[in-house]
């Protein structure tokens, strides 16, 4: 992946929404494109209980493709984009061609760019969505205004209703068309699903590296997303023929594999690593509160998927024909388990990209001038982490590493 596209999807943590708003703390796009993806798995395997067909690959795209949009528009609210798209349908398409020319240097990647190009034609209404697409829009389009919705719950209490009634209202129009999902309904009525969104939600307000100052700062949450964006473009890179159940997987590990967090905090890699049994003890503490706070929350119908995501989060592993989690090599995953029957998943990867978001959250904010020892020995310690020439997951870590850094 090129350095240049990594460090502008990065931008997406210094997006903030909501800023005519009072705000009781800082709401940033790349929170919201994580949130959204939460919710829109939640709302999506309940409409697969019941039978439908969900593309869960556009969906992850259309989630990457939406943030790459908002951070080349970052200054035009939605109300007015709304507007252009209805009542000036020809600039706005040439705005939308404008956007594309942003990232024409920065995707080298055809089929990727050509992904984009057809995603923001669809939603401009230039070219049709396949009828089978139809359940898994109308999915995503309710993550998205259900997700927008939180936002303004959160920002309430700190606002006079004068500020927010108007777009209370409008809100609430706008989820009308939705309130079919059985999911949303749930959410919308405060039931167990909400429950479980809420419990998600505490990762927004959990700051990474919080015993220094940094810029930008970054929660779990928004890190998650980072890390699961980061995850399918460089599997995408080093396997482009892995089979979609692959490409799924990998990006749902890397958006909850700091789940744990939303019931532990963030408790930071120095602390975990003190002693040498010390990392096991978490791990194993982790794993007793999850099964204590977090699984009562979810539905029988995702939770042993959620769990696979969760547990040895950092392994390439599959599910056997009896049902077993099993460790296995990258190889073994490009050859014989490259198939949608073993529910494969590179954990390894998303343990580099984990990393990655780590390094670049150093890095970045000691180039802004904001630095301390915790980051400088934070990105010392990354770049060293990985040895010179060592591939993992057909990554050249450390080269990769240096790349992004020099």
């Amino acid at each position: 992946m090129e350095k240049s596209l990594a460090l502008k999807i990065f931008e997406g943590f210094s997006i903030q929404r909501w800023n005519d708003l009072v705000r009781p703390f800082d709401l940033v796009e790349m929170d919201k494109g994580g949130e959204k993806m939460v919710i829109a798995y939640i709302l999506g395997k309940y409409e697969e209980n019941k039978g439908k067909k969900i593309d869960w690959t556009w969906m992850i795209y259309a989630s990457f493709f939406d943030l790459l949009k908002k951070i080349a528009l970052c200054d035009i609210k939605a109300p007015v984009q709304q507007m252009l798209r209805r009542e000036f349908p020809d600039e706005y398409m040439r705005l939308d061609e404008w956007v594309l020319n942003q990232y024409r240097q920065l995707i080298t990647d055809d089929d990727l760019f050509s992904r984009f190009t057809i995603y923001i034609g669809q939603k401009a209404g230039s070219f049709s969505i396949p009828e089978e697409l139809k359940t898994t829009v109308h999915v995503y389009e309710a993550a998205h205004k259900y997700a927008t919705i939180r936002e303004l719950e959160m920002l309430a209490p700190v606002n006079e209703k004068e500020r927010i009634s108007d777009i209370d209202a409008q809100l609430k129009i706008g989820i009308q068309p939705y309130l079919d999902l059985e999911g949303l309904q749930k959410m919308m009525t405060h039931q167990k699903a909400f429950s479980f969104v809420l419990k998600i939600e505490q990762l927004r307000f959990q700051t990474r590296w919080n015993q220094t100052p940094r810029v930008p700062q970054t929660s779990v949450l928004g890190h998650c997303f980072f890390v699961a964006i980061m995850t399918l473009l460089m599997a995408k890179e080093t396997n482009p023929n892995m089979c979609e159940r692959r490409i799924v997987n990998n990006f749902f590990s890397g958006l909850f594999h700091d789940l744990p967090e939303s019931v532990t905090r963030d408790i930071i890699s120095p602390v975990k690593q003190a002693t040498d049994e010390l990392p096991n003890i978490v791990k194993k503490i982790e794993d007793e509160i999850v099964a204590k706070e977090l699984v009562p929350l979810m539905e029988d119908f995702y939770v042993s998927e959620i769990m696979y995501y969760t547990s040895d989060e950092f392994s390439d592993r599959i599910i056997s024909g009896d049902g077993v989690v099993q460790k296995v090599t990258w190889e073994e995953l490009n050859t014989k388990y490259n198939f949608e029957v073993y529910n494969p998943v590179d954990g390894r990867l998303v343990r580099i990209c984990d990393h990655l978001s780590a390094l670049m959250e150093a890095d970045i904010s000691i180039k802004h001038g904001i630095t301390s020892t915790h980051l400088t020995n934070g990105r010392e310690g990354l770049l060293n982490h990985y040895k010179p020439g060592e591939v993992i997951s057909g990554v050249n870590v450390n080269r990769f590493f240096n790349a992004v850094v020099y």
